[in-house]
């Protein structure tokens, strides 16, 4: 499958529970043996139009073998128009035939089989799922509420058909496990830390999320086109409290990058005066100098200047 343009494979199972058992005497899709169409649609209406000549004129004349060869052309018609099969695009018709599967008829048009197969109509259009908001622990245990958005389409109709019981409920609630699974298994922010997170890396995220619903819903002959995470946020009993922490975070790093940027200041100044000799400071001076423009540098608040008449140590 792709996510995003790029291809994803399925083949190794992701972190979580596993997928739904697949039987080994599952049926897959194979073509349908069928005919065109239209000359069977001409040749059934040449024989309706012959069978129903036939039978008036036996009828009037009497003549009982003439009146049975236009029933018999009556019939071979109605065989013929029941056998005629229309597939519009998009879709795609599963032939059955005492209960055997057949094949499936995937081309577009006027089409004609077996009269007494069964015929089942399934779309092979690009579909989507949104769940449901779900209120999950993550990895750390924190309340998180997330839900994604699934795109899917059918690949191989006879498992579609034959393998589960509703199609669009089994991927609505693979779908939904797996949303809650890959919520649980990774942690909402790592803060910092390696490792992937459900916020700082949410394009691996969706990819592994495609990953563990392609598995799961394999079976049902469906492909994951792309997921989507479409809401992610701390659960409303905590949220206030994250908040809180992150803006603590925030501002950490933050007065770390003024502290930084002091610092460089001060450097830059001592070393100018000793360059330009402009003034003799010793350590203590010195010591005065840097406090008083890290003060002046780092503090929130406007510095309120004192001019000193005397000197340092009177």
């Amino acid at each position: 499958m792709t996510q995003g343009g790029r291809s994803v494979s399925v083949d190794n199972p992701g972190p979580g529970a596993p997928a739904p058992h697949s039987s080994g005497s599952q049926v897959h899709e194979r073509t349908a043996a069928t005919v065109l169409g239209r000359p069977m649609l001409s040749a059934g209406t040449a024989a309706a139009v012959a069978g129903i000549v036939l039978l008036v004129l036996g009828i009037k004349t009497s003549d009982t073998p003439l009146a049975v060869v236009g029933v018999l052309l009556v019939l071979v018609a109605l065989a013929i128009g029941r056998g005629l099969t229309t597939v519009a695009p998009g879709e795609a018709r599963v032939v059955q035939l005492f209960g055997r599967y057949t094949g499936t008829i995937r081309q577009d048009g006027l089409v004609w089989v077996n009269p007494y197969a069964q015929r089942h109509r399934i779309s092979t259009r690009i579909r989507n799922h949104e769940t449901t908001p779900a209120k999950v622990n993550d990895a750390d245990g924190n309340p998180i509420e997330i839900a994604a958005v699934v795109v899917w389409q059918v690949e191989d109709t006879a498992k579609a058909l034959f393998g589960v019981d509703s199609l669009t409920g089994f991927v609505a609630i693979q779908a939904e496990t797996a949303v809650r699974q890959i919520a649980s298994d990774y942690p909402y922010d790592n803060h910092g830390e390696d490792g992937l997170s459900l916020r700082g890396a949410p394009a691996e995220i969706n990819v592994k999320l495609a990953e563990q619903i392609g598995q799961r819903v394999a079976s049902a002959g469906v492909v994951i086109i792309e997921t989507r995470l479409t809401r992610l946020s701390y659960a409303p009993e905590i949220a206030h409290a994250m908040l809180r922490r992150q803006q603590a975070g925030a501002m950490v790093a933050a007065r770390q990058k003024i502290v930084e940027g002091a610092v460089g200041m001060v450097e830059s100044a001592l070393a100018r005066l000793d360059a330009d000799g402009l003034v003799e400071l010793d350590a203590e001076r010195k010591a005065a100098m840097v406090s008083n423009m890290l003060v002046v540098l780092c503090s929130d608040h406007p510095t309120q200047p004192v001019v000193n008449t005397g000197t340092l140590y009177t």
